[in-house]
């Protein structure tokens, strides 16, 4: 959740670790700070609050080192405040530290080294780092070479629990040491400089070239040269990869917020994400997978392993595979799945859904089903991310960076391409279904136009924000995929809004949830299957007779004097629905927000990537 940046290079790192925060503030964070090298010692500025803030602070525009490294915190252990904010110094000040991460035996390590003499200063793990860095730096001989990264390298051995560091010493002046295990790392490189960051957005208008570290490597940086050391400390050779992001990608172009410019990228997140995978006439192409037709039918059942959004493009997705398949699919929360024993085995496929690729649940979820002899798929929108490295097998969307803290174009991406994952599924198995298949396969090389089509009416949409953003509670109902759609929209209402709702399939509402309808409620509608628009309609008319006002979205043909509020979107195959069905609805939550005056693209208490259970 937490930013990190560095810089090692011919000019004044202050500016460049600045820019580098405020690329890095959709992560989510309640502090910041900054550690340079000023004439052979280490200056530590950083405060409670925003990346402006501490940029501002007294100091900062007067630091003039060109090595340095930065970081925004979001708190774990510790309230927010200056003293627990990043960097963290030993008791000598010779090493600064900023961690990403958890140390989950930080207390063991703490009295470790307070009976060796240290003090602690903060409510952090974090502070046990530099403190140990300093108690192995000492103990080597004076003539140890790269004796400043032999003593990060033994301090790492002894963490227990997820990192990403960087480490200055005053003694040491003209490098950086950096390390990372199962918390994301990547180094960009120039001539003569060398960028480091937690997220590639971050560095990405300066270089295009960048490393990307594996679990358990550590770099040593110097503005000429990295060394890539291995677990064991051997030296390891790396090869820089490409990034084919335009550095403006990250930036509004124009839009307000991050939010509203994700949303209306998201034909283009959707055609790309498409890409060469559906060409109109042919088969599917996941030639890449390797994925058998003998494997495909000797698995029993499938497991789709998510949090949050990534798992509603889950449930979205999950009616596509049994219906084409007929396979069983578990959708599971991957907080809950290793800890409640889930029944699987060398017969279940795991597909493990990730934005960031980082995300900890997830990612632990995958590694759990690998060691229960399950063959893994990772859905990732980040090229080279921990998930991806992990898994059997890779699918990445192509929605390009997504800043705004609430996913949106990841989301349509996500249910795209598993859906032509389903489709080759069937292709590989020769099923006979070849005219539904080819049906879905249109129509999903259409879904791109219609994702514009449903962004070009949103009058009505704003004009019913300003009726509701004053409302305490609302509810959204559906059936079938349209209720999948339904918890989507509720999550996004939720985190932009601070609105409490909630969603039902919409048959449920008379077992329970109708006691909550009355004079003025708002309930939400989602109809976009044509043989379940009769039991949807009776629905709506029961909320409507108790008083709520309603708001549909619908591809469907309904009587306008019973909706008043109907918003039209494309006609689209009801397994695909939710791509469409999604879209007015994100903009719905995105306009209550703004009609509420608050940071649409950084909610409070959330962050983008969730590296930490």
């Amino acid at each position: 959740m937490c930013g990190i940046v560095g810089y090692i290079g011919t000019h004044k790192a202050r500016p460049i670790l600045i820019n580098g925060l405020l690329k890095l503030e959709y992560r989510g964070y309640d502090s910041a700070g900054i550690s340079t090298i000023e004439n052979g010692k280490i200056s530590c500025l950083k405060n409670k609050g925003r990346v402006k803030e501490l940029e501002n602070m007294n100091g900062v525009s007067s630091l003039e080192g060109t090595v340095g490294i930065a970081h925004t915190r979001w708190a774990t252990h510790g309230k927010p405040s200056s003293t627990n904010a990043h960097p963290h110094l030993d008791n000598s000040k010779t090493f600064s530290v900023v961690h990403n991460g958890i140390i989950e035996n930080y207390n063991e390590l703490r009295n470790f080294l307070t009976s060796a003499g240290y003090k602690f200063f903060s409510e952090t793990d974090t502070e046990v780092i530099p403190n140990l860095v300093h108690y192995y730096y000492t103990k080597e001989d004076e003539n140890t070479p790269d004796k400043f990264a032999h003593a990060v390298r033994k301090a790492t051995l002894d963490l227990k629990g997820s990192y990403a560091i960087e480490v200055l010493c005053s003694l040491e002046p003209d490098k950086i040491i950096v390390a990372r295990k199962d918390s994301p790392l990547v180094i960009g490189i120039n001539e003569n400089e060398k960028y480091i960051a937690s997220d590639i957005p971050a560095i990405l208008e300066y270089t295009n070239n960048i490393y990307i570290l594996n679990d358990g490597d550590l770099a040593k940086l110097t503005k000429n040269n990295i060394v890539f050391y291995d677990t064991s400390f051997n030296v390891i050779n790396k090869s820089p990869e490409i990034i084919s992001w335009d550095a403006k990608a990250a930036d509004k172009n124009g839009y307000d917020d991050f939010m509203l410019k994700e949303i209306y990228e998201q034909p283009t997140a959707i055609r790309e994400t498409i890409g060469t995978r559906l060409v109109s006439g042919k088969k599917c192409d996941f030639s890449d997978l390797n994925i058998s037709k003998e494997y495909l039918s000797g698995i029993s059942n499938i497991y789709i392993v998510a949090c949050g959004t990534a798992m509603h493009a889950g449930l979205a997705v999950k009616p596509i595979f049994e219906r084409l398949i007929s396979v069983p699919v578990t959708v599971d929360i991957a907080s809950e799945f290793r800890y409640r024993d889930p029944l699987i085995d060398e017969k279940t496929l795991i597909i493990c859904i990730s934005q960031s690729g980082e995300t900890a649940d997830t990612l632990a979820a995958l590694k759990n089903a690998k060691s229960m002899g399950c063959k893994t798929i990772a859905v990732s929108n980040v090229i080279g991310s921990s998930i991806t490295r992990e898994a059997d097998f890779t699918i990445y969307t192509h929605a390009g960076p997504e800043i705004a803290v609430a996913s949106t174009k990841a989301y349509t991406s996500q249910i795209t391409i598993l859906s032509l994952l389903a489709i080759h599924f069937a292709e590989v198995l020769e099923l006979d279904e070849n005219e539904m298949l080819q049906n879905l396969k249109d129509e999903i090389l259409e879904l791109p136009s219609k994702a514009s089509i449903a962004l070009e009416n949103t009058d009505l949409i704003k004009s019913f924000a300003k009726k509701i953003y004053k409302e305490k509670d609302l509810f959204f109902i559906g059936r079938g995929t349209d209720y999948a759609a339904a918890m989507e929209a509720s999550l996004k209402l939720k985190e932009i809004s601070y609105i409490h709702s909630d969603a039902y399939q919409s048959g449920e509402l008379k077992h329970g949830p109708i006691a909550l309808i009355e004079d003025n409620v708002t309930v939400i509608g989602i109809i976009t299957d044509r043989r379940l628009v009769e039991k949807s309609v009776s629905n709506l008319q029961e909320v409507i007779t108790r008083g709520a006002k309603t708001l549909i979205v619908t591809n469907q043909n309904l009587d306008k004097k019973i909706f008043p509020n109907i918003v039209t979107i494309p006609q689209v195959h009801p397994l695909l629905s939710p791509v469409i069905s999604i879209i007015p609805l994100q903009l719905l939550s995105y306009y209550v927000s703004k009609e509420k005056g608050l940071d649409v693209d950084k909610p409070r208490n959330l962050a983008k990537s969730v590296t930490v259970e």
